[in-house]
């Protein structure tokens, strides 16, 4: 197995931490009799050798030795071996790099380097395929799971490969191999067009009787992506019947049991998946080929929130948030039935359903009542102590808060009044707007007395200001100008706490701080001079209404090089024709680099000037290019009325788009996300709907 192992110059080579010298050592450590040396050997290369799926010079040595410990019946645990070499080789990877096709187009000498061992290291993997054939019988069924993705991905010989599959899938009486090779069969068909039609036999006659759930539900899921036409029409009261039958079998012990695993990364990753992970995937594969046909996929997650089976409806709640997150639709019945969780008490299936609601904001509310329920009945939940760390405001409390559901009221006023206040507490004020009026007072009393000289200034008094914020407070303006006034200059995070001071101020707008304008007006006159001129010029034109005193700041501020020129820019927008001298410095902002930049500046250009001309090619482009500009996009539409026109066909066309703004491009995934593309199709049909009205 190791025979000129010592003969490469492994100190030479390198890996994610240095030179490879101690990888010859992994290499061994993978053959060892010891459990716990071969699963530490396996993370040493993941973690160094293989990092973050990185290939490096010393990855491509390591290839003929993995493959030759895969290939030796006297090694155990090789199933994470040949794991280990199909990501070293390419396959199954989203980031672009490809498998064996060939070497990336790269723009850069670093990228084409980086590509060049990727293929090369494909090309090592693709000379061992032979050990795949023989591993594709192997005794050790992990072995024979692992085996058909390699066979499909590095075997360059498809009828052979079709040939295999098939005289496996025969002689298999392991189900969950049967399930791996069904996989490998929908990857044939969709990189081998050519020989299709005999692997689509073979996953149609998966697909039914006698075979076992599993297989069934895996052979489904391959047909969905790659062969619609073979489905059987009752394709999702099939699948869910399916789904309940391998399930009662699971719970009858039918379907085997884990091993008990040493404290190594890879046995700690496997302990962390769901209990069920192999069922959560086969639903997920079902889910992915059925794609935009949303009334199939409700039906599907119905059933699965409706199941006997608890672990079925924990798979269920976190399938049901990657659903909602991508696609826009009347998600009112998956969410009832996600709310229906809470009523359990199984642990783990209530805190799924509670953080999934969580980031679910508005589109919550149809669990409003489920919330509200568990709320009431568990004191306990409201606030969330943690071993390390301030403590948070429990996740169903603020999820029934962030549904704007006013039952969340009187409980936050309860722990407003406690003996534990949660530093996060505020952000739950914004969705349940003036309802939350009442909680003004005691809001007011904790940011006045927030000690500015704390290192957690930060993390105390910004919630309470986006809290002031959002109930546009006029009688918090002494507590805002308080910290406006007294944090320190070297504070942490200081920038963020002013420029939310001073949004707590423009929020509670002219009247609210016009009452106070003799302290106002001076405090923000005197941020002019600071860093923060652009940041509280906006505010400042909204109280004093002099162009004046802001317009020369501004202009200044949109120099080269400035950090807050996007702000800037935004602030002279607000402005409208009064910022006209500024005109020059913003078209020449809008050719900067910086694609926010540029979009702030179109917008800024447009609004003051009604040039069109200049500023829509630039925001169409923006728009198309990053999604996150789309609300800037569309709040300057807005304010333009009328003007706007020449870009209401965007705002049309996101309307009428069915997936999200933030998924389209793959965008992200934080709890945001959802929140922030209701708000952007709340925006585009008010911008139409005032289009409409001036007509």
């Amino acid at each position: 197995m190791f025979t000129g192992i010592d003969e490469v110059d492994w100190a030479s080579l390198r890996h994610a931490y240095g030179s490879a010298e101690d990888v010859p050592a992994l290499l061994r450590g993978l053959a060892s009799a010891d459990r716990d040396e071969r699963e530490t050997a396996l993370d040493g290369m993941y973690g160094a050798v293989h990092h973050q799926g990185d290939v490096y010079d010393s990855t491509l040595a390591c290839v003929p030795f993995l493959l030759a410990l895969v290939a030796s019946g006297e090694v155990a645990d090789r199933a994470g071996i040949v794991e280990l070499l199909v990501s070293i080789g390419g396959e199954g990877r989203e980031d672009g790099v490809p498998g064996p096709a060939g070497l990336p187009v790269g723009d850069s000498a670093h990228a084409a380097a980086d590509g060049d061992l990727c293929a090369r290291a494909a090309v090592g993997v693709r000379a061992g395929a032979e050990v795949f054939v023989r591993l594709a019988g192997d005794a050790d069924p992990s072995v024979r799971r692992a085996a058909p993705t390699a066979l499909v991905g590095f075997l360059d010989e498809p009828a052979r490969v079709l040939a295999l599959l098939r005289e496996r899938c025969a002689l298999e009486r392991d189900d969950r191999v049967l399930q791996a090779l069904t996989e490998s069969l929908g990857v044939f068909v969709r990189r081998r067009p050519g020989h299709a039609a005999g692997a689509l036999e073979l996953l149609t006659t998966l697909s039914s009787e006698p075979y076992a759930p599993g297989p069934r539900l895996a052979a489904l899921g391959q047909l969905v992506a790659c062969a619609p036409d073979h489905l059987p029409v009752d394709l999702v009261p099939a699948a869910v019947g399916l789904l309940r039958e391998r399930s009662a079998r699971r719970s009858a012990g039918r379907d085997g049991v884990g091993c008990p695993h040493s404290d190594t990364l890879a046995s700690r990753l496997r302990r962390l998946r769901p209990s069920d992970d192999e069922g959560s995937q086969l639903l997920r594969t079902l889910h992915r080929g059925l794609g935009d046909r949303l009334d199939l996929r409700k039906a599907l997650l119905r059933g699965q929130l409706t199941s006997p089976d608890v672990v079925d409806r924990c798979n269920a709640v976190w399938m049901a948030a990657g659903l909602l997150r991508e696609w826009r639709a009347d998600w009112a019945e998956p969410v009832s039935l996600i709310g229906a969780q809470l009523r359990f008490e199984e642990g783990r299936l209530r805190e799924a359903a509670v953080s999934v609601l969580e980031d679910l904001h508005t589109l919550a509310a149809p669990a409003a009542d489920d919330l509200a329920a568990l709320v009431a009945s568990r004191p306990d939940l409201w606030v969330r102590r943690w071993e390390r760390g301030a403590p948070t405001l429990g996740g169903p409390l603020k999820a029934l808060a962030r549904s704007g559901d006013r039952r969340a009221v009187p409980v936050l006023s309860e722990v407003l009044d406690g003996p534990v206040v949660p530093d996060d507490l505020g952000y739950a004020i914004g969705p349940l707007g003036r309802s939350a009026a009442s909680l003004a007072p005691a809001l007011r009393r904790r940011l006045g007395e927030t000690p500015l000289d704390s290192p957690g200034v930060f993390e105390r008094a910004v919630p309470l200001l986006s809290a002031v914020a959002a109930l546009r407070d006029a009688e918090a303006v002494p507590e805002v100008l308080r910290v406006l006034r007294g944090v320190p200059a070297g504070a942490r995070l200081r920038d963020a706490v002013v420029e939310s001071a001073v949004r707590a101020l423009d929020a509670v707008g002219k009247e609210g701080a016009g009452a106070h304008a003799p302290e106002v007006i001076p405090v923000l006159r005197q941020l002019l001079a600071t860093e923060y001129a652009a940041v509280a010029a906006g505010p400042l034109w909204s109280v004093e209404g002099d162009a004046s005193a802001v317009l020369p700041v501004l202009t200044a501020e949109l120099a080269e090089g400035r950090p807050r020129r996007r702000a800037a820019a935004g602030a002279l927008a607000r402005l409208g024709p009064a910022a006209a001298r500024a005109l020059a410095e913003l078209r020449r902002t809008v050719r900067a680099d910086d694609l926010w930049e540029r979009v702030a500046a179109a917008c800024a250009v447009w609004r003051i000037s009604g040039d069109a001309d200049l500023s829509a090619p630039v925001l169409r482009a923006a728009w198309t290019q990053n999604p996150y500009t789309r609300r800037t996009i569309t709040s300057c539409l807005a304010a333009l009325g009328p003007a706007g026109v020449p870009l209401h066909d965007l705002v049309r066309a996101e309307v009428t788009a069915r997936r999200r703004h933030l998924a389209v491009r793959g965008g992200g995934r934080g709890s945001q996300d959802v929140l922030d593309d209701e708000r952007l199709v709340r925006a585009c049909g008010e911008v139409l709907a005032g289009a409409s009205g001036m007509e």
